[in-house]
C-alpha cells in the first residue's frame, strides 16, 4: 500500500542514491516519485550494510518498487520532462521519425498511445497490462527491448509505469513531426500557380513572379538592374567562360536592349564553347580526372572520350533523361552505339588502386564509389552513409544500399594485372559483325596453324632439315616437356627454321596459305576493327552474382541475400527490373529508366537546382548534393517545383531552354549591389533581391587570360594537354624527370577543360585556385581566399607569360600611344573603356615603371626597352584587377 509519510528533501535524495548504489544519481532522476517515508530510508540503509556488493541489484529492485508505491501520492511524471528523454535515448533509433519497426513511433506522445501494427502498447492506468512494459522487462533476448545495449534500469521501468498508471498523459498541443515519406523532396512534382502581382512592369518571366512575390511578402524590393555592358560580360562568362571580343562588344553597343541580349544568349548557346564551359560543371559532379590516384596514379587510357562525350551532348542539347540513360545504361539500351558505350565511362571515372592489399575489400570500395556517386549526382541523396549501418539521419537503410549495389555488382573492370585495358565501342550490329568476323578469323587461324604444323612434321620426317640433332629433338618435343636447354635451342633456331620451311613449301600449300591470308585481309577490310573506349563491362552470358548485405560493410562477412531494388522510401511499389538477356543483366537499364522517369521526384529537382546554382551563385536548395532530411529546404519551394515541372513537361529536358528561361528573367539581370534593406532582413540573399559577386572558377579565369592575351588555342576535343608545372612542384617526386612532360606552348594554350588532371599531382595554378575534389562528387566548389592565390596570380609563370603576350598585343593593335594601349586593355579585359581617373593612374604607372627600369639598368639604354617592360607590368596589373577576377 502507498506510504504517505513525508519524503526526504530533494537535496538529500541524491546523496542517499549515492550511498545505496555506490554511484551518483542520474541528473534526470524524478525526485517527485521518491518514497515519502524517512523510516523506509533508514531501513534501506541498514539493509545496505548487511548486503554484499553482488546483492545491490536486489536493493535497487526494492527501491524501484517503493518508487512505484509512492507514485500514487506524488506528482505524476511529465511526458516532455521525464518520459520523452528516456524514449529518445533508448527507443527512437528503431521507433522514431526515420524508422518505425512494427509501424510503432515512440518520439511523439500521441503516437506512443496510438501504438503500432500489433495494436496499442500502452494501456492508460494499467501499466501491468501494457505491452510496452512487458517487452522492456522481458528476460527473453528475442523479446526484450531495446534489443541492443543494456536493459532499462529498474528506476526507468518504474518511471514509465508511474506515467502509465497516472493515465499516460501527453501534451494536448503536441506537434507531430512529419514522417520521412512526407519530406518535401520525396513528394511528386506538381505545378504551382504562378503568383499574381499587383504590377506587371517588373517581371519578364514566370520566375520573376515568384521572386517578386517573396520580396513583397518580406517588405523588400529588388535592387537596380545591372548595366547593359556588365550584363554582356556576365552572360559571356556564364555561358562560354570567355569575355566578349571587341567586335561582339561593338555589335551590342549599337543596340544594348533586352532583346539584343536575348539574341546574344541564343548565339552563345549554339557555340561549341558553351559545351566546354558547362561540361566542366558536370565533370565536377561526377568526380572526373585523367588518372587513377593512389601510389602509381597511372593515366586512365582514353578517359578523355567521356569528357568529349559530355561536351558534345551539351552542345547538341541532348535531353537530360537521354543524357542520364546513356551514362547509367548506355550499353544496355536497345539502340546502343559507340557513343552510349563511352557514356558509361561515368562508372570508371573514380580513383582506382591497381595493386590493392585486400582485393575483396577493394572490389567493394569500387562498388561503393558507384553507389555514392550515382545517388549523390542524380538523386541528391547520401546513400553511401548506409554501407555499414542504417543511415543515422536519413530514411535510407543498409538494405537500400546493398540493393542498389546489387545493380552494379555484375560490372567488371577490363585489366591485365596493373594495366587497365580498353574495349571496342560500337552498336550492337557492329559488335555482332565484329564477333562474327573474329570467329571466322579464328577458324582460319586454326586451319593455317594446323597446315603449317602438318608440313613441319612431314619436313622433319623427310630428313631435309638443316637443324642439328639436338635442335630437331627440341622441336619435336612438346613444349610442356621441353627442358630449359631445349627451350633455348627452339628460341635461337626459330627464325632460321621459318625461312627454311618457307623455302621448302610445296606449291599447293603455298597457294592455300596465300588464299587464307587473302581471306583474312578481306574480312578485316570488310569489317574493320572498332575504335576503343574506356568503360566497364558485364561478362556476356554469365549469370549475375548473388549479392549480400555485408555485415558492418566488411567484405568477408556476407549476411542476408539481397536483390536489386530501389530505395524503399522512393519506390512506391516493387519496381520490376528487366529480364537479363545474353549480353547483360539489364539491371542498370531498370535503374536508369526509373531515374529518368518524369514522375521521379528527385532527379529533375536536383538538376534544375544545379543549373540555378551556376547562374545565381547559390542553389534554391543550398545543399545541392543533399536533398534528404539533413539537407536544407528550398528558399522558395514553389519556384523550384514550378521550374522542375516546366523543365520536364514543357522544355522536355532541354538544358538550353532552361538556360534561356533563367537568363531572360529580370532576377538574373539585377546588379550585384545589395539593397540596404536586404542586409538586415535577408543577409544571405535567400530572397534573391540581387546577384552576388562571385570569383571566376580557375578554368574561366585561365581561359579569359588566354583570350585577352590573344593566345587562346580554340582546338576542340581530343587527348589532354599538359600545362607547365614549376620545377619546385616536381622535386618531391622520385621520377621528377618523367612524371610530367609539359606540352608545347600552343597546345598548352587550349582551354583548361582539356588540361590533364592528375590526382596525385594537380597543376599548382588549378589547385591553389580551388579546383574541385576529384575523388568524390563535388556539388559545389570550395572558394577560399588565401595568400598563395594572390602570389600565384601576380608572380606565377603562367600569368607573367600571358602578360608578355598581352603587352605585345597592345603594342600590335593599339600602336605606341600609351593612352590608346590603356583603353584597348580595359576593353579587352573588362569590356568597358577606362574612366578618366583610371587612365591618369595607369599613365602615371607606365611612366613610373619605365623610369624605374631605366634607373635599374643602363641609363643610356633606349627608351623603347624600358617602355616595353613597363607595358608588361601594366598588362600584369590589369590581369590582376578585382574586376577581372570578380566580374560584374
Amino acid at each position: 500500500m502507498p506510504i504517505h509519510s513525508e519524503r526526504p528533501s530533494a537535496l538529500l535524495a541524491p546523496n542517499i542514491i549515492q550511498f545505496l548504489f555506490g554511484r551518483p544519481a542520474p541528473a534526470s532522476t524524478p525526485w517527485n516519485v521518491l518514497p515519502r517515508s524517512p523510516v523506509l530510508w533508514s531501513a534501506l540503509r541498514s539493509v545496505r550494510h548487511r548486503l554484499n556488493l553482488d546483492s545491490v541489484g536486489v536493493l535497487r529492485t526494492v527501491l524501484a518498487g517503493c518508487w512505484m508505491l509512492s507514485a500514487q501520492s506524488a506528482a505524476p511524471p511529465d511526458f516532455n520532462r521525464d518520459i520523452r528523454p528516456l524514449l529518445e535515448k533508448r527507443c527512437v533509433s528503431c521507433h522514431g521519425r526515420l524508422k518505425q519497426k512494427g509501424d510503432l513511433r515512440l518520439d511523439v506522445g500521441a503516437l506512443v498511445r496510438h501504438g503500432g501494427k500489433h495494436g496499442a502498447v500502452v494501456k492508460p492506468g494499467q501499466s501491468s497490462q501494457s505491452r510496452l512494459l512487458e517487452r522492456l522487462q522481458s528476460t527473453d533476448p528475442e523479446e526484450r527491448m531495446p534489443p541492443d545495449g543494456k536493459p532499462l534500469e529498474p528506476e526507468q521501468i518504474a518511471l514509465l509505469a508511474a506515467w502509465i498508471d497516472a493515465g499516460a498523459a501527453v501534451p494536448k498541443d503536441e506537434v507531430i513531426p512529419a514522417g520521412p515519406a512526407e519530406h518535401w523532396s520525396f513528394q511528386p512534382i506538381r505545378r504551382p500557380t504562378v503568383p499574381p502581382l499587383p504590377t506587371s512592369a517588373w517581371p519578364r518571366t514566370s520566375v520573376d513572379h515568384f521572386i517578386l512575390n517573396q520580396l513583397v511578402k518580406h517588405g523588400l524590393a529588388p535592387t537596380e538592374d545591372a548595366s547593359p555592358v556588365a550584363l554582356l560580360r556576365r552572360i559571356h562568362l556564364d555561358l562560354i567562360g570567355l569575355p566578349p571580343t571587341l567586335p561582339e562588344q561593338a555589335a551590342f553597343a549599337r543596340n544594348p536592349s533586352p532583346a539584343a541580349l536575348e539574341t546574344v544568349i541564343n548565339d552563345l548557346l549554339e557555340r561549341p564553347e558553351y559545351g566546354e564551359r558547362w561540361a566542366r560543371h558536370w565533370l565536377d559532379w561526377v568526380r572526373y580526372a585523367d588518372s587513377n590516384g593512389y601510389e602509381r596514379d597511372a593515366a586512365k587510357p582514353l578517359v578523355w572520350q567521356y569528357r568529349d562525350y559530355v561536351i558534345r551532348s551539351l552542345n547538341s542539347d541532348k535531353p537530360y533523361d537521354r543524357f542520364l540513360l546513356e551514362q547509367i545504361a548506355g550499353d544496355e539500351l536497345p539502340d546502343a552505339t559507340a557513343e552510349t558505350l563511352i557514356a558509361t565511362g561515368f562508372y570508371r571515372l573514380g580513383h582506382w588502386d591497381d595493386e590493392p592489399s585486400d582485393p575483396a575489400t577493394d572490389r567493394y570500395d569500387q562498388l561503393d564509389d558507384l553507389v555514392r556517386t550515382t545517388s549523390e549526382v542524380f538523386l541528391g541523396l547520401t546513400l553511401g552513409c548506409a554501407r555499414c549501418h542504417d543511415h543515422k539521419f536519413e530514411p535510407l537503410s543498409t538494405r537500400d544500399y546493398y540493393s542498389l549495389l546489387a545493380v552494379f555488382e555484375p560490372l567488371r573492370r577490363p585489366q591485365n594485372g596493373r594495366t587497365e585495358l580498353t574495349l571496342p565501342a560500337g552498336s550492337r550490329a557492329e559488335m555482332a559483325a565484329i564477333a562474327a568476323r573474329d570467329q571466322e578469323l579464328e577458324e582460319l587461324d586454326r586451319e593455317i596453324t594446323a597446315a603449317r604444323l602438318r608440313f613441319r612434321a612431314e619436313y622433319f620426317k623427310s630428313g631435309r632439315t638443316h637443324l642439328s640433332a639436338e635442335s630437331l629433338a627440341a622441336w619435336q618435343t612438346a613444349d610442356p616437356q621441353r627442358s630449359a636447354n631445349q627451350k633455348k635451342l627452339v628460341e635461337s633456331s626459330a627464325k632460321s627454321l621459318e625461312v627454311e620451311l618457307a623455302a621448302a613449301q610445296p606449291e599447293p600449300l603455298r597457294q592455300q596459305l596465300a588464299e587464307w591470308d587473302q581471306r583474312r585481309k578481306v574480312l578485316r577490310l570488310a569489317t574493320p576493327d572498332l575504335a576503343q573506349g574506356y568503360f566497364l563491362y558485364e561478362p556476356a552470358g554469365t549469370p549475375p552474382p548473388i549479392s549480400h548485405i555485408l555485415l558492418r560493410g566488411n567484405a568477408i562477412r556476407p549476411g542476408e541475400e539481397v536483390q536489386p531494388a530501389l530505395p524503399a522510401i522512393l519506390a512506391k511499389s516493387a519496381e520490376e527490373f528487366p529480364t537479363p538477356d545474353a549480353r547483360s543483366s539489364r539491371r542498370r537499364l531498370g535503374l536508369a529508366r526509373w531515374l529518368a522517369a518524369p514522375e521521379n521526384p528527385l532527379t529533375p529537382r536536383v538538376l534544375v537546382n544545379r543549373i540555378w546554382q551556376q547562374h545565381f551563385g547559390a542553389g534554391l536548395v543550398r545543399t545541392p548534393g543533399d536533398f534528404g532530411l539533413m539537407g536544407e529546404a528550398p528558399t522558395d519551394p514553389e519556384l523550384l517545383d514550378w521550374l522542375t515541372y516546366w523543365f520536364v513537361h514543357e522544355a522536355h529536358g532541354s538544358l538550353k531552354q532552361l538556360h534561356r528561361l533563367l537568363l531572360t528573367s529580370h532576377a538574373w539581370r539585377l546588379s550585384r549591389v545589395m539593397p540596404a534593406a536586404t542586409a538586415a532582413v535577408d543577409p544571405e540573399n535567400r530572397l534573391w533581391s540581387y546577384v552576388p559577386f562571385r570569383r571566376l572558377e580557375v578554368e574561366a579565369l585561365r581561359d579569359s587570360m588566354l583570350a585577352v592575351s590573344g593566345q587562346l588555342n580554340s582546338k576542340h576535343f581530343g587527348p589532354p594537354m599538359y600545362p607547365s608545372i614549376p620545377a619546385q612542384a616536381l622535386e618531391a617526386n622520385t621520377d621528377k624527370e618523367s612524371i610530367w612532360k609539359a606540352s608545347d606552348e600552343n597546345e598548352q594554350s587550349r582551354r583548361t577543360i582539356y588540361a590533364f588532371i592528375k590526382r596525385g599531382l594537380v597543376v599548382p595554378l588549378l589547385e591553389v585556385l580551388d579546383l574541385c575534389d576529384t575523388v568524390q562528387s563535388a556539388p559545389r566548389r570550395q572558394v577560399t581566399t588565401v595568400a598563395p592565390q594572390a602570389l600565384t596570380l601576380f608572380n606565377g609563370d603562367f600569368v607573367n607569360q600571358q602578360a608578355k603576350h598581352f603587352a605585345a598585343r597592345l603594342r600590335r593593335e593599339a600602336g605606341p600611344e600609351p593612352a590608346r594601349q590603356i583603353e584597348l586593355a580595359y576593353r579587352l579585359a573588362l569590356t568597358r573603356p577606362p574612366r578618366s581617373d583610371e587612365t591618369m593612374t595607369m599613365l602615371n604607372f607606365l611612366r613610373h615603371e619605365a623610369d624605374a627600369t631605366r634607373a635599374e639598368s643602363n641609363p643610356t639604354a633606349p627608351n623603347e626597352a624600358a617602355e616595353d617592360r613597363a607595358l608588361i607590368q601594366f598588362a600584369r596589373v590589369v590581369l590582376n584587377l578585382n574586376e577581372f577576377v570578380y566580374p560584374d
